[in-house]
C-alpha cells in the first residue's frame, strides 16, 4: 500500500514539473505593465519645482559670471554682464563665448543694472536678484563682495 502511494506521488510530481516551467505571455505582460506604471510614477514625482528651477538658474548664473570674470582678467578687457529681453549678454567678450539665454522660461532679473566683471582682480560688491514667473515671491540672489567669487545667497 505504501508503495502505491509513493508511486502516485512521484507521478503527480512528474506531471506538475512540466507545467511549472516557463512564463505565460499574460504573466509577462502583467510584469511589464507594473514596471511601466512604476516608471511613470517615479518620473512624475521627480519633476522640477519652480523653486528648484530658480535655484539651478541662480547657480548657473554664478558660474557664468565667474567665467566672465576670469575671461576679463585673462584678456585685460573690461567685461560687463547685462540683461537683454529674455536673456542676457556679456559685453567685452567675443560673441557666443558664453551662453546668453536662460535654461528655463520665465526667469526675471529684478535689478537691471550692468555688472562689471573686471579686469581688475578686486571688483565692487555686486548682486543680481532673480525670480521666476510661476513663484514671483520666491527670489534667489547671486552676489559677490568683490573679493570672493559670485555665489547664490
Amino acid at each position: 500500500m505504501r508503495n502505491t502511494f509513493s508511486r502516485i506521488r512521484v507521478q503527480a510530481q512528474a506531471q506538475g514539473r512540466g507545467r511549472g516551467r516557463g512564463v505565460t505571455l499574460l504573466e509577462l505582460m502583467v510584469v511589464v505593465a507594473i514596471m511601466a506604471l512604476a516608471t511613470a510614477g517615479v518620473s512624475i514625482s521627480l519633476r522640477d519645482t519652480p523653486s528648484a528651477q530658480l535655484e539651478r538658474e541662480a547657480e548657473r548664473l554664478a558660474a557664468l559670471l565667474e567665467a566672465g570674470r576670469a575671461a576679463s582678467r585673462a584678456s585685460g578687457v573690461p567685461v560687463r554682464w547685462m540683461v537683454m529681453g529674455d536673456g542676457f549678454r556679456f559685453d567685452g567678450l567675443p560673441p557666443k563665448t558664453l551662453p546668453d539665454q536662460w535654461l528655463v522660461a520665465g526667469i526675471h532679473v529684478q535689478s537691471a543694472q550692468p555688472i562689471l566683471l573686471g579686469p581688475e582682480p578686486i571688483i565692487a560688491a555686486q548682486a543680481v536678484v532673480l525670480s521666476i514667473s510661476e513663484m514671483p515671491e520666491r527670489t534667489a540672489t547671486v552676489a559677490s563682495d568683490g573679493l570672493r567669487p559670485f555665489a547664490v545667497r
